[in-house]
């Protein structure tokens, strides 16, 4: 009999970095809480990466499989000290919710605490406005309910029940998304850690107890947070910390370089996008996130979020073009049209905006003489003003 193995698009973390995690927990020998795969040192290391040291491990912690040195690459771009308040808010078992303006990387940090912390980040509920409460408890196989009943065998457990049953992290992706009675179970699922199944009553399965370990990480989108706004009772069960927005140009720029890049790989097409068109795009977005460019001028800043997750998507697509139509055009002549793309998503109006920001921002820095902003100021026409 032959296996054949799918090709994934995107792994999951504790898979596309599963000999970091082994590596982490052979390196770091010290006291873990209940439940827990790493350290909580371990962990923050993981995610903020090992500042380009290599971490060695002692002689009676080498094991076949495992490299003896290892230097782990930062995965989240941010302050340490948010990902130290993150663990140990879950080393305490107590809710955390991430929150922040949209592609800020709340998710893809709620991935990796979940990896590191209890080996599986797929224990997850997507929120949305058709979420059930079902979603959050648990549900029925119907044809083993019809034929036997209500038995443990029928019961199809939701991805919090599991993380219950196992002393895992569970996930909740949007929590302000949900119906406000949605949200609400998780107030007495987080104060009661049990879910009850009342039809197992008089049965082992009829109380299902949360296991050392088992904790909740919900994400909410600061532009979202009228949509369903949760109630206090359900505040007071998490620790809110907020992820903002890459604090430094450079750090952003490489980021996103390093996300294409990975994106390229999975297509297996060449990365062919300069340094100097990454920076100006990435200085493009900073300037009409912030409203106010490197040098100080005001710019005006459009509805739509200018996301550190869409400046990827945008050089993702430079380069696709530049790897699957060479020759064809100057990777930088396809830079505008993509940003109005962007600036254009939540108002066409908006495009106006860009076009001031080019007017203005983008002249002075051509006018000073810079040879990439000047040709960009040429390309002012594919705006249509």
């Amino acid at each position: 009999m032959t296996t054949t193995t799918t090709a994934r698009q995107v792994d999951p973390a504790e898979h596309a970095y599963a000999s970091e995690l082994a590596f982490l927990a052979a390196y770091d020998g010290g006291p873990r809480p209940p439940g827990w795969r790493l350290t909580p040192r371990a962990v923050v290391t993981f995610i903020t990466g090992s500042d380009g040291r290599e971490l060695e491990l002692a002689k009676e912690d080498r094991r076949e499989g495992l490299p003896g040195k290892l230097a782990i690459p930062a995965k989240f771009v941010g302050e340490r000290a948010l990902v130290e308040r993150c663990v140990v808010t879950l080393a305490g078992e107590r809710g955390l919710l991430l929150v922040g303006e949209p592609g800020t990387a709340k998710s893809m940090l709620s991935e990796l605490l979940s990896a590191a912390v209890c080996g599986t980040s797929e224990l997850v509920v997507q929120g949305t406005a058709g979420t059930t409460e079902d979603q959050l408890r648990y549900g029925w196989n119907y044809a083993l309910l019809l034929a036997h009943g209500p038995s443990s065998e029928a019961l199809v457990p939701s991805p919090i029940l599991s993380a219950m049953r196992t002393g895992s992290v569970a996930r909740v992706e949007e929590i302000t998304r949900c119906l406000p009675e949605v949200q609400d179970a998780l107030v007495s699922l987080l104060s009661d850690r049990r879910i009850a199944v009342p039809e197992l009553a008089g049965t082992d399965g009829a109380t299902v107890h949360a296991a050392p370990g088992f904790t909740l990480i919900a994400t909410a989108n600061l532009r979202d947070q009228g949509v369903s706004e949760m109630s206090a009772a359900l505040k007071r069960r998490f620790n809110f910390e907020t992820v903002g927005p890459i604090g430094d140009l450079a750090a952003e720029t490489a980021l996103v370089g390093r996300q294409a890049r990975a994106a390229m790989e999975r297509v297996k097409a060449p990365f062919a996008v300069d340094d100097a068109v990454l920076e100006a795009l990435v200085t493009a977005f900073r300037d009409l996130r912030e409203g106010r460019s490197v040098e100080g001028w005001d710019v005006e800043r459009p509805s739509t979020v200018m996301s550190t997750a869409e400046a990827v998507a945008v050089a993702t697509s430079l380069a696709l073009a530049q790897a699957y139509f060479p020759g064809d055009r100057d990777v930088l002549s396809l830079l505008p049209g993509h940003l109005l793309g962007v600036v254009r998503k939540d108002d066409p109006a908006d495009g106006a905006k860009l076009l001031g920001y080019w007017d203005g921002a983008v002249r002075r820095r051509a006018e000073d003489g810079a040879r990439l902003w000047r040709r960009l100021w040429e390309l002012r026409d594919v705006l249509g003003g």
